[in-house]
């Protein structure tokens, strides 16, 4: 999953409110069909589209996460996001032990809407895999690398999980802040001695 993967899910949720059509995300995930004046100016409106929606909503992210972990005690958010292809939503993943849940939840009224998908760790894909299985390892959960997301960018958060870069993982966090999307990365502790050693 690149860094860009999360941008484009939120990007690509409104995209789809006005298109709705499914064939659309060929191209607009491959920039060389589009001019990029043309794409920025679609990603643009896309972004203030789903700012709009997200201002009004009246659930928080760390909300949403919290009542997605209370569905299965000691299960633990994996990755979350703020889309608007119906009604605003946050799409949550939890995790415990073998078992990944998603659920939606109504980021107006914090109810879970639909039906819970419950997977097992075997089945997901490989690098999906590895994220979810680096969380046992990090000591922070992804509710306090928001809560660092939202201070350093001056925001509210609309998504969030951990991404690899380079070999290197990393929580990465949207946050809303004015009339931007920021992208916010933060290096985890990590448990035992490394951590502490490999200060920049």
């Amino acid at each position: 999953m690149s860094k860009n993967n999360l941008f484009a899910l939120i990007v690509l949720s409104a995209a789809f409110t006005t298109t709705g059509a499914a064939a659309d995300v060929a191209h607009l995930q491959d920039a060389s069909t589009q001019s990029a004046a043309a794409q920025s100016d679609a990603e643009e409106a896309a972004i203030r589209r789903v700012l709009d929606q997200f201002r009004t909503t009246q659930v928080p992210l760390s909300r949403a996460m919290g009542i997605a972990e209370r569905l299965h005690e000691g299960s633990k958010t994996a990755d979350i996001s703020f889309e608007i292809s119906g009604p605003p939503v946050y799409r949550v993943r939890t995790i415990k032990n073998e078992h990944v849940w998603e659920n939606v939840v109504d980021a107006n009224t914090g109810t879970v809407k639909g039906k819970e998908i419950a997977s097992s760790l075997k089945e997901l894909d490989r690098e999906d895999l590895a994220n979810i299985v680096a969380l046992k390892w990090i000591k922070q959960e992804l509710s306090d690398a928001v809560q660092a997301a939202e201070k350093a960018a001056a925001g509210n958060a609309l998504a969030g999980g951990l991404m690899r870069e380079g070999g290197k993982l990393n929580f990465v966090i949207v946050v809303a802040s004015g009339d931007h999307l920021r992208e916010v990365m933060l290096e985890p502790p990590k448990i035992g001695k490394q951590g502490s050693a490999h200060h920049h």
